[in-house]
């Protein structure tokens, strides 16, 4: 069997392009690996679900009997222990645990200490 003498060249042009596109495509195209989509779908989903369940932390908190007492203690707090403050109360709880989330706890201290905007 006889091979054109321009097969060679052709081969090694497709794999170079080919290498060419991978690595343009990984480092400027935004492609990314299974696993890498994996991780950020779960990291987004998290995010998203601290973003959802912040306000009704921040309900709960303002809403327990001795709120204006809690609000003074978290007022007193240093930053680093504010979040604390809110766990000890226990609703900084992702649905499903028992455990305290200390993300949901970091955003609803957040907007426990955010000013009132006025409403229209």
């Amino acid at each position: 069997m006889n091979i054109p003498k321009d097969t060679k060249p052709m081969i090694w042009g497709a794999v170079i392009g080919a290498a060419a596109c991978a690595i343009l495509g990984f480092t400027w195209g935004g492609w990314v690996t299974g696993a890498t989509a994996r991780k950020d779908a779960g990291v987004a989903a998290h995010n998203a679900t601290v973003v959802a369940l912040a306000p009704f932390c921040a309900e709960r908190f303002r809403a327990q009997g001795d709120a204006p007492a809690k609000m003074a203690e978290l007022a007193k707090a240093s930053t680093w222990e504010r979040t604390t403050v809110v766990e000890k109360s226990g609703f900084a709880v992702m649905p499903g645990t028992k455990s305290n989330d200390s993300d949901i706890a970091r955003a609803c201290v957040e907007l426990l200490l955010a000013p009132a905007t006025p409403k229209s």
